[in-house]
């Protein structure tokens, strides 16, 4: 417990009669402190991740996806991607590359979206494969760019021989 010391005050030459010292008692205060800090500790919740629910395909490529309607867009090094509409051996859109601006990947999708909704009539299908040079940045961008474009139907896959070497081709891997 705490004391708090006080000294008698002399006026002249008069000797007053000694006070005895006063004491306070700070225990109640510091019990009152940590019922305040616990409370405060319970009450309070801390920050939850946010998350996104991803489907990934069983076995590599998903099964069923029809050629004329799938984009699959290769993650490379250097903030580089490239993409193309249905295989990579016979493509509808050539491979092109691009950058993950307003610009670059978003109006690729936009604009094969587009093009997959005027040919087939249907919604588009994208299959996203990041390469070993990507950075895990560059898929988080790809998968907003997908929400933000309102793409409801994409997976994320293993990247195969094919579009590595079409990455190496156009020097982003």
């Amino acid at each position: 417990m705490a004391e708090l010391n006080s000294t008698p005050e002399r006026s002249g030459n008069k000797n007053r009669s000694k006070k005895p010292a006063l004491r306070v008692d700070r225990t109640a205060m510091v019990d009152l402190a940590f019922l305040l800090i616990t409370f405060f500790m319970l009450t309070t919740s801390l920050t939850k991740p946010k998350a996104m629910n991803i489907a990934m395909p069983v076995g590599g490529e998903p099964a069923g996806a029809a050629e004329s309607r799938t984009m699959t867009i290769c993650l490379g090094k250097d903030n580089k991607a490239i993409y193309y509409l249905g295989i990579a051996d016979k493509p509808a859109i050539a491979p092109a590359i691009t950058n993950y601006s307003r610009s670059g990947l978003r109006h690729a999708i936009l604009e094969t979206r587009r093009h997959v909704l005027q040919s087939t009539g249907k919604s588009m299908i994208v299959i996203i494969k990041p390469s070993d040079k990507a950075v895990y940045g560059n898929l988080v961008n790809t998968i907003d760019e997908l929400n933000i474009t309102g793409v409801q139907q994409y997976a994320i896959a293993d990247i195969v021989p094919k579009d590595v070497s079409l990455l190496k081709k156009m020097q982003a891997f």
